[in-house]
């Protein structure tokens, strides 16, 4: 079990850019898989970027494809995501998940979950 705590959500305005950290838990944060997840008012739970534990391997989904970018630093058991160009239709609860076994992009079974940080855009 890893436990995970993000931060940097906020206020911004549409076309400004806001980056999210996500702290794991000491020695369990290499061997992850690593994704953000959102959960907009009144939507689903939506997929939005996911690296694998060796960071070699990204997914993104296509709406936030070419504006956000997922990112790792192990040696700081942090995980980033740098959102640029934002929209209106981005504002959510943005969460970090994390996953063991193999990497299949946006499909990784991921068991661990932060408790998400408010992220809203204003025009």
């Amino acid at each position: 079990q890893v436990q995970l705590v993000e931060s940097g959500g906020g206020l911004v305005q549409t076309g400004g850019s806001l980056r999210l950290s996500c702290a794991a838990s000491a020695r369990t944060n290499n061997r992850y898989n690593m994704a953000w997840f959102r959960q907009g008012p009144g939507k689903e739970r939506e997929f939005l970027a996911s690296m694998s534990w060796t960071g070699g391997s990204t997914d993104y989904a296509d709406s936030v494809k070419g504006r956000f970018t997922i990112s790792r630093d192990s040696a700081k058991n942090t995980v980033t995501l740098q959102m640029n160009s934002m929209k209106l239709d981005d504002t959510a609860v943005y969460y970090c998940a994390a996953g063991l076994g193999p990497y299949y992009g946006r499909r990784t079974v991921y068991s661990n979950w932060g408790q998400g940080t408010q992220v809203t855009v204003s025009s």
